[in-house]
């Protein structure tokens, strides 16, 4: 997705908080291919995988995949989102 979009419309889904914060673990040009979206207000993160923003609600949300994701991508993060981040933290 493209960075510039993505920063634009993307609000946090659980208390409309915009913008939310980027953090790129893979890019290409203007293209975000993985990372994550961080709300600082209620500290929640939200993945970005293969260029896809993954903004479901806690109660959908794929824990298990999401925390092989976030010790996949651990030193590329910041600990806000690895250790802090809600729903949940690794």
């Amino acid at each position: 997705m493209k960075k510039s979009l993505m920063m634009d419309i993307i609000a946090c889904p659980t208390d409309k908080q915009f913008p939310l914060e980027l953090f790129e673990v893979r890019s290409n040009e203007d293209d975000v291919i993985d990372g994550a979206l961080f709300c600082r207000k209620c500290k929640r993160f939200y993945l970005v995988v293969d260029e896809i923003p993954i903004l479901l609600p806690d109660d959908l949300r794929e824990k298990e995949r999401e925390m092989d994701i976030l010790r996949k991508w651990k030193g590329k993060l910041p600990s806000e989102i690895t250790e802090e981040g809600k729903p949940w933290h690794i």
